[in-house]
């Protein structure tokens, strides 16, 4: 070949048939079909570079600038069409996992070829392409492999990962790293990753009808065979794998839509059937206080729209059947012939102990969450304003804090009087009259005083201000009189 620092000018098919084609497409391709490693010597790669420097370097007419651009198109899409195509097709019938192995080595090949070709037209890229405003050198040869490759197999690909993806699911071990791979093409085959178009239409999309698929099958199986808890672990399970998922091999855009089906599939469509479960619904769980079972289960409906209403009614139902369980035996023991009074510890106790309970349930097991606040409050403000025989409840609730206060009374330690008068008020705060508790609150704190039988001024206080707190500085000013008397 003639040297141009001679004068002598490089002719287009002199250049790239004796030097271009020879010495690196020919060599590049020969290497990737025989699996060696691709590497050019210093040497070699400076002679190739610099006869494509100077054949568009060359004044016009000899300037060959957009021949070399639109040959190293028809370059890579001749190897595909010739060589890559075919090996695919081969292997299309043979297994998901073979035709994904090939598809991998393929296109690791491919990028092999687009970097070396990149680097060998490198002054290309610099002014021929940024003056013409045509698709860059990697990106002509990605539009390749998409049109001439892709478009025939995604759809086999996108089947093969799909069953792979279905047999991680039923416990088999897959390939992980081989599926990243392919998932990685499809990222690709959006401009190189700049768009996940590729990624979202042709694979995210039916992977997202696959697994809705595949759950709403697991869902009629457990929910034939399985309690509720046992349930329960099983979509916890699916849950954290579908995550740990997308996580190993998926693109992350993909979790908030996986998540999405799964929870649809295996909850939206079956809480009813969950929480009411003959034998392990959620009054179930509730009556044998089983607080993990309840947990996971508050949890896992806490993710669905409006998923925690249905639950927290059951709460509500639930916690309020056990104060009017509380207020029939009270009701038993009066139609057996007890004597009335306004004396009853036993009764305001149950009901104290009750709502002990279901406060620390609502804390723990459902986080305080203010939808099961709320039913707490309403089932309580249902028994508490449940009156039976001759006494009222506010008349019942303030003997008893008369039983605590005064001396002779309950047996109780000043720790143990606080913790009392706390729980009473936590009572009294669901009490509809509750100027009647005041009045026969005040009566009974008068005698008390009177009679000198207040076991502690400081409890008495005590009493008041908790009262105060809750109900206002009007509400406990006959009080506070009284003990200042």
């Amino acid at each position: 070949m003639a040297d141009r620092a001679n004068g002598n000018i490089i002719q287009l098919e002199d250049g790239w048939n004796n030097e271009i084609k020879k010495r690196a497409i020919d060599k590049l391709e020969q290497t990737l079909d025989n699996g060696f490693d691709t590497a050019f010597e210093p040497k070699e790669y400076i002679r190739i570079y610099t006869t494509c420097y100077d054949m568009c370097t060359q004044r016009s007419p000899y300037n060959w600038s957009r021949d070399l651009y639109q040959r190293h198109g028809e370059t890579i899409e001749q190897y595909l069409q010739n060589t890559v195509l075919p090996a695919l097709n081969d292997k299309s019938g043979q297994g998901g996992t073979i035709l994904l192995n090939e598809l991998k080595h393929r296109w690791t090949n491919h990028q092999i070829m687009n970097k070396w070709l990149k680097k060998f037209f490198t002054y290309l890229d610099r002014y021929y392409v940024k003056h013409h405003s045509l698709p860059t050198l990697e990106q002509a040869g990605l539009r390749h492999f998409k049109d001439v490759v892709y478009e025939n197999v995604k759809e086999q690909a996108t089947g093969a990962i799909i069953s792979l993806i279905n047999e991680e699911r039923d416990g088999e071990i897959i390939e992980k790293s081989l599926v990243k791979s392919i998932v990685e093409l499809y990222e690709n085959m959006g401009l190189g990753g700049a768009s996940l178009e590729s990624y979202t239409n042709d694979l995210e999309q039916p992977l997202l009808d696959a697994t809705r698929a595949y759950y709403a099958r697991k869902r009629e199986d457990w929910i034939a065979k399985d309690s509720t808890p046992d349930y329960l672990i099983k979509v916890e399970k699916a849950l954290a794998e579908e995550k740990a998922r997308v996580t190993e091999y998926l693109n992350p855009a993909s979790e908030p839509k996986i998540r999405r089906v799964v929870e649809d599939e295996i909850l939206q469509k079956v809480q009813m059937n969950l929480l009411e479960k003959e034998g392990s619904g959620c009054r179930v769980l509730l009556a044998n206080d089983k607080s993990e079972d309840l947990q996971r289960m508050f949890h896992l409906f806490s993710r669905l729209d409006n998923g925690l209403q249905p639950m927290a009614s059951i709460v509500e139902s639930f916690i309020t059947s056990m104060g009017n369980a509380c207020v029939e035996k009270r009701q038993a023991k009066l139609d057996g012939g007890e004597k009335e009074k306004n004396d009853d510890p036993e009764f305001v106790k149950s009901l104290i102990d009750l709502h002990e309970k279901y406060l620390g349930v609502i804390r723990e097991t459902f986080s305080g969450h203010h939808l099961f606040q709320k039913a707490l409050k309403n089932s309580f403000e249902v028994v508490v304003n449940q009156d039976v025989g001759q006494y009222s409840n506010a008349e019942l609730m303030s003997t008893f804090c008369d039983r605590v206060l005064k001396s002779g009374g309950e047996k109780l330690n000043d720790s143990e009087v606080e913790e009392s008068l706390d729980r009473i008020v936590q009572l009294f705060s669901f009490l509809t009259d509750k100027d009647l508790f005041a009045d026969i609150y005040r009566n009974q704190l008068a005698k008390r005083l009177l009679n000198q039988r207040s076991s502690s001024d400081d409890a008495e206080k005590l009493m008041i201000a908790k009262l105060k707190v809750q109900c206002g500085t009007q509400f406990t000013s006959k009080m506070e009189g009284i003990v200042q008397l």
